[in-house]
């Protein structure tokens, strides 16, 4: 029986722990941006700037983002998805590994801080 696509692409990063992507790539710059609140995980599975901007902020997500697409590419490719699909799954996966105080986007567009509560999921997430 075919597993459904957010499923296999949900095993597929959980078993490549998010691929090496934002945990990976935690340097001084971005821990001090992400714990500023000045960065956050979207729901599309990208960094986003919370608030003002700055070219070194921007220079930083937009790295990162250059190197989770390149990883989403692949992984999304090996689990017969669609980039968007791997994307979004790995947005939900860490939007859910956020701390108490980190940054996030919720399912309208909002920005959130996470709180010991969960965070609000999209109903996309598996």
């Amino acid at each position: 029986m075919k597993k459904p696509v957010s499923l296999a692409i949900a095993l597929a990063l959980s078993a490549t722990a998010l691929a090496g992507t934002a945990y990976a790539q935690r340097d001084p710059a971005y821990e001090a941006a992400r714990s500023a609140g000045q960065v956050g995980e979207k729901m599309d599975g990208y960094l986003g700037i919370v608030g003002a901007s700055t070219p070194a902020l921007e220079a930083l997500v937009r790295d990162i983002n250059i190197k989770r697409r390149a990883v989403y590419a692949e992984k999304a490719q090996a689990a017969s998805a669609t980039l968007e699909e791997y994307a979004l799954t790995a947005g939900c996966i860490a939007i859910s590994k956020t701390v108490p105080g980190e940054k996030y986007q919720a399912p309208d567009g909002s920005w959130q801080t996470r709180t010991s509560a969960p965070p609000m999921r999209d109903t996309r997430c598996p």
